[in-house]
């Protein structure tokens, strides 16, 4: 594919991509150092390519979020005390990513969604996205997360990247979503293993669903299944994006999938 090729991607590093999950606040840093390198050798040889970032929560918020049950509201003292403990361990590591990403000369703008934007069981409302908008068009890289959000419901919450991605889609109409995990794509064999699969058509969904679980690891937002399912909507709201799942743990594998090609499990209409 022609990488002078105008178009706009959402790209989600997976929280057990550049964390280590079954350690509480451990970053991959050789992970993270080579992706966001490939990232910026990608803007520097297409400078059409816009690109906004997200990127997991890992090892730093999903244990708190499990530890006090965030993700299902927040009600009493304690539960706000585990609200300000996520968020702490969330911004932690988007901290740790943007000043990972100073020292390979990649610009990055933080665009924190607690503080920005009014939720309503899990669905954002409302979010000011002009700032976003302007970074993109100035040639910049937002910088989006798993975050908690304020919810006028639940009174507190976790929104996952996907989520979080979910709302920016409708505003920013992205050409394709490219989530790069530890997994070089979707099994076709769960748990053995030994089989992706390479092409996912959303008529043909029901055929593949069985086999999804969810992650071996903590993760409050859900595993692959829900991962899925939440692109698949998406999907049916947005028929011309292109999504790949695929693993980002390779040596070349960001820039491969920011230049066009196909690699993982792509899922379409």
């Amino acid at each position: 594919m022609d990488q002078k090729r105008k178009e706009l991607v959402f790209l989600k590093l997976g929280g057990s991509l550049i964390t280590d999950k079954t350690q509480p606040k451990t970053p991959r840093m050789d992970v993270l150092n080579r992706i966001l390198r490939e990232i910026q050798q990608a803007k520097s040889e297409n400078p059409w390519l816009k690109i906004v970032l997200g990127h997991g929560s890992g090892s730093y918020g999903h244990s708190a979020g499990k530890k006090f049950g965030t993700r299902n509201g927040v009600y009493d003292e304690n539960g706000w005390k585990g609200f300000y403990k996520v968020y702490h361990a969330a911004r932690e590591l988007n901290q740790l990513v943007y000043e990972t990403a100073q020292s390979v000369d990649l610009q990055l703008l933080p665009i924190p969604l607690c503080t920005n934007a009014s939720v309503a069981q899990r669905e954002v409302i409302k979010w000011n996205l002009s700032p976003l908008k302007q970074a993109l068009q100035h040639g910049f890289i937002p910088l989006v997360y798993g975050d908690v959000a304020f919810d006028s419901v639940l009174g507190g919450t976790i929104l996952s990247t996907e989520e979080i991605f979910g709302h920016l889609l409708n505003e920013l109409r992205p050409d394709r979503i490219l989530l790069a995990g530890i997994e070089p794509g979707i099994w076709k064999d769960f748990p053995a293993n030994t089989s992706i699969i390479d092409d996912i058509r959303l008529t043909a969904w029901r055929d593949h669903r069985i086999s999804l679980q969810g992650s071996d690891a903590t993760d409050v937002t859900g595993g692959m299944k829900s991962k899925v399912e939440s692109m698949l909507k998406i999907i049916q709201q947005h028929p011309d994006c292109e999504i790949l799942i695929f693993s980002g743990l390779e040596a070349g594998s960001i820039m491969e999938v920011l230049s066009g090609e196909l690699i993982g499990t792509r899922i379409r209409h």
